[in-house]
């Protein structure tokens, strides 16, 4: 048995290009853990940076892990064979450290299980001198680690390029001189970006640990490495900026990868060589590619040399022929927007700064370059929504899709509809999700309402997901708790019964709104701006006539990152 999933991840290994392989001995061992299946990991952009970054020391072997499927997760269990690594078949039990990259709260269930597969003991409390050091980093673990604090020695908080280095260094020198377990968290502690909660405890409101983030993205690549044809994007990744400056009060990502910086022309077009050795279509990566300032160039370029491309996302307010006809050129038939919401109100309330007038003539670009079909991103529940609000999404589907006829474009319109989850570190941290039975009605009826127009389609987040997300995203050591005994009792799934036998509920920790001088479970951490900052931010947009924030902008001190 144990034979078999070993040529089993041999025959992966056998389908890319790319990939590092050391010698065994003379490096400390870590493996990257991604917390889903390969399919999925292996079209995150960001394993595939600390990938190479790790690689490229002279001291560190680094090696990936995945979620296997659950037909393999039996043979592993029946064979009683620890998780293995894809480079060289080992088992996690075997590497110095383990760390995993965090972008999905739903993934949280799935690291017990690997650390379970693995052999790894799952409580960091329970860990001894030989047990690996289990690391987190990634976007939920840079907002809000406290959920998973119980299962984790430490934390990157902040960007990997800022603070892996300095961690690696630390780790190692404290190996060669034979430091305890006890000593080496202490000494990971003191780096700028680690978070240690066995160390660091929240005391008078003081925030102890800040977060890092690269300044100059030119001085690290922001690439594929290693490709394959089992991936969700099969592409050759280029990351041309990182961040964003839109302000958006609903926005995790906009406020802890402030502020926006962007790599410049050079640098791209050197990752652009990986494209055209692979043949590869480029996928173009940011916040907003739109915003990129020499996009229509960048687009030439690509085309020029003979590649295609598609990208991440882009805004409405800020799209150019010139970008969409490229994306037309490149195969691309469905163009997606985000207004977030129906009504100009809501789009104000949430800082969004785009009107019905961009999508419209984004949707004309898209028409005139023979684009049909267009997909808009909507947020339900959000702060301070009213019926007209919901009804408001209707009216205008109804007239973009009118719009869409007028011009010629036979395609479908998508509403891909998510419920609105409250994120730490963002105006809304104090804000609680809209009630289950009114997510519910609202998407039955913009269903109801939208059934009978001819290709319009709505899709729609189960909101009892979103409610485990939200509980998972804004709860401290107590959801860690919680997820522990879930995870015990089958999952996911399990969640609300673990609460009920608690006599609580997800509504008791996502539904009850906050006040602005609560202690949070994230309040140990400084993501840079201030908290009267977010404060403001949240006042302007629960009055009445909710005010527009402009973007970031050179010499700009408002929100205290770039002081």
């Amino acid at each position: 048995m144990v034979w078999k999933l070993k040529e089993q991840l041999k025959d992966q290994l056998s389908r890319e290009t790319g990939y590092y392989s050391h010698p065994a001995g003379g490096r400390h061992r870590f493996a990257l853990a991604y917390p889903n299946s390969y399919f999925v990991g292996m079209s995150n952009l960001g394993l595939h940076i600390v990938y190479r970054l790790l690689n490229e020391r002279r001291d560190t072997a680094c090696e990936r892990v995945f979620l296997p499927e659950k037909r393999q997760q039996q043979e592993y269990e029946k064979a009683r064979q620890p998780l293995m690594t894809l480079e060289s078949q080992t088992g996690l039990n075997r590497f110095d450290i383990i760390g995993f990259v965090i972008s999905f709260e739903m993934d949280y269930f799935h690291i017990l299980r690997m650390l379970e597969l693995g052999k790894i003991v799952p409580l960091a409390a329970d860990r001894g001198e030989r047990d690996a050091l289990v690391i987190g980093g990634g976007p939920c673990a840079t907002f809000n680690p406290e959920p998973l604090s119980l299962f984790f020695d430490a934390f990157v908080i902040g960007e990997g390029e800022a603070v892996l280095p300095a961690l690696m260094d630390v780790y190692h020198e404290k190996k060669m001189a034979g430091a305890d377990r006890k000593s080496l968290l202490e000494a990971l502690s003191r780096v700028p970006g680690v978070y240690v909660p066995s160390v660091h405890r929240l005391k008078n409101g003081e925030r102890q640990v800040v977060r890092q983030w690269q300044r100059n993205l030119d001085a690290f690549p922001g690439e594929t490495v290693i490709y394959t044809e089992d991936t969700e994007f099969n592409l050759h990744l280029v990351e041309i900026a990182r961040g964003c400056g839109r302000h958006c009060r609903f926005c995790m990502a906009g406020y802890c990868f402030r502020k926006p910086r962007n790599r410049s022309l050079k640098a791209i077009e050197k990752m652009l060589e990986g494209a055209k050795a692979s043949g590869r279509r480029v996928g173009l990566m940011g916040a907003a590619i739109s915003d990129y300032p020499e996009i229509d160039r960048l687009c030439r370029e690509i085309l020029g040399d003979g590649l295609s491309m598609s990208v991440a996302s882009f805004r409405a307010d800020s799209v150019t022929q010139e970008l969409v006809d490229s994306l037309a050129a490149s195969g691309l038939k469905t163009l997606t927007m985000a207004p977030e919401a129906g009504s100009r109100r809501m789009r104000a309330v949430v800082n969004k700064g785009i009107e019905e007038e961009h999508l419209l003539k984004a949707m004309d670009m898209g028409i005139r370059a023979g684009i049909r079909n267009f997909r808009l991103y909507i947020m339900i529940g959000l702060p301070g929504e009213r019926e007209e609000d919901i009804q408001a999404i209707v009216d205008m589907a109804c007239r973009l899709k009118d719009f869409m006829e007028e011009q010629g474009a036979t395609g479908r319109l998508t509403l891909s509809i998510n419920p609105f989850i409250p994120k730490p570190f963002t105006p809304f941290q104090w804000e609680p999700m809209a009630p289950l039975k009114y997510i519910q009605a609202a998407l039955k009826r913009i269903t109801n309402a939208l059934r009978k127009r001819h290709n319009i389609e709505v899709i729609a987040e189960s909101p009892r997901d979103a409610y485990v997300q939200g509980f998972l995203a804004r709860g401290g050591r107590e959801a860690g708790e919680i997820l522990w005994e879930a995870h015990k009792s089958g999952g996911s799934r399990a969640v609300k019964a673990v609460l009920k036998a608690r006599g609580k509920s997800l509504e008791d920790f996502v539904s009850v709104p906050r006040n602005a001088e609560d202690v949070l479970p994230w309040d140990v951490l400084d993501m840079g701006f201030t908290k009267e900052y977010l404060i403001r931010e949240w006042q302007e947009a629960v009055r009445d006539e909710p005010s527009h924030t402009v973007q970031c902008f050179d010499g700009c001190r408002r929100c205290g990152v770039c002081r």
